[in-house]
């Protein structure tokens, strides 16, 4: 078992014991990220209703298995360094800093509304961890650059649903989920 204070007993050639344990705790952040994005894609799978439900529905399954995929490589870059990735729901409740997607059963344009908000937190936070990799690991750069691809185009899968024809998001200025979900399904209502 990996001590956080000590850090890795081993990484990989060429990188400080140091470097990569700071590495592994950025990673296991994103880790735990996207397992809580795989859950939350699945939930709402799993609870969204209304005259968009099968365009949603089925748009979201490919998006949770790419998302596990990322996840897979998170803890197989950790593991890499010399880490110990944690994959369990208690350590993710544990160490995040988010609250649980905060909406059960509700209209499809609701539900992407509010995803719009998670995906928007989740790349912020994988571009913030690309930056810091930048100088120290061109290695796990590559990895969230290539996982920010993935996620943004996610992102405008969502919002080509919560866009109208001038452009202008549905959810605009909207910062929590429930309110980017009122914003949303209000507009909906509204569109003729």
């Amino acid at each position: 078992m990996t001590s956080e204070a000590s850090g890795p007993n081993y990484t990989v050639p060429g990188m400080k014991a140091q470097n990569s344990a700071e590495i592994i705790k950025l990673l296991q952040m994103r880790l735990h990220a996207l397992n809580d994005v795989a859950l939350t894609l699945k939930h709402i799978h799993w609870n969204v209703v209304g005259p968009h439900f099968i365009a949603v529905h089925e748009m979201l399954d490919p998006q949770v298995e790419q998302v596990r995929s990322m996840t897979d490589d998170l803890a197989e870059r950790i593991s890499t360094l010399g880490g110990e990735p944690k994959g369990t729901p208690g350590a993710l409740v544990a160490e995040r800093h988010w609250n649980d997607y905060s909406l059960g059963r509700a209209e499809a344009l609701g539900h992407l509304g509010a995803l719009d908000l998670v995906y928007t937190s989740v790349i912020e936070e994988h571009r913030a961890a690309m930056q810091a990799t930048e100088q120290s690991d061109p290695v796990t750069q590559d990895m969230l650059i290539e996982q920010l691809r993935g996620l943004e185009l996610f992102q405008w899968f969502v919002r080509a649903h919560l866009e109208n024809s001038g452009g202008r998001l549905s959810t605009a200025g909207a910062s929590t989920e429930t309110g980017a979900a009122s914003q949303a399904a209000e507009q909906a209502r509204n569109q003729p």
